[in-house]
């Protein structure tokens, strides 16, 4: 096949901030990435976009697993908070309260009904 380009689950990407190693990035409204090295501003780097990471979570917030999870930008954590935020993933392990990380399921699910 002459048209595939790739697999898609690292996609080199050029963020409008500089980002940390394991930490996300929203591309646009509906592309997350997390950094697989550190990525400076501008410059593509390496973006995890499927599979499941590790990835910081409000720490006073306690987490089921298949519950839709939503990127804080400001804070650079996953929270549950549908209002003015992305949804990113899903919880696939729970999460205690207070706990700093959780593991999601990269992708954006919409809940029926939502």
């Amino acid at each position: 096949m002459n048209n595939y380009i790739q697999d898609g689950n690292v996609l080199s990407l050029a963020p409008g901030a500089d980002v940390a190693s394991g930490v996300g990035y929203l591309f646009g409204t509906g592309l997350f990435g997390v950094a697989t090295e550190n990525v400076t501003s501008g410059v593509a780097g390496s973006f995890v976009t499927e599979g499941v990471v590790e990835i910081a979570k409000t720490s006073a917030l306690a987490i089921s697993v298949g519950d839709r999870l939503f990127w804080d930008a400001t804070n650079k954590v996953v929270n549950k908070t549908a209002s003015a935020q992305q949804c990113v993933g899903i919880a696939v392990a729970a999460a205690a309260n207070p706990s700093a990380t959780v593991l999601m399921k990269l992708g954006s699910y919409v809940a029926v009904g939502a």
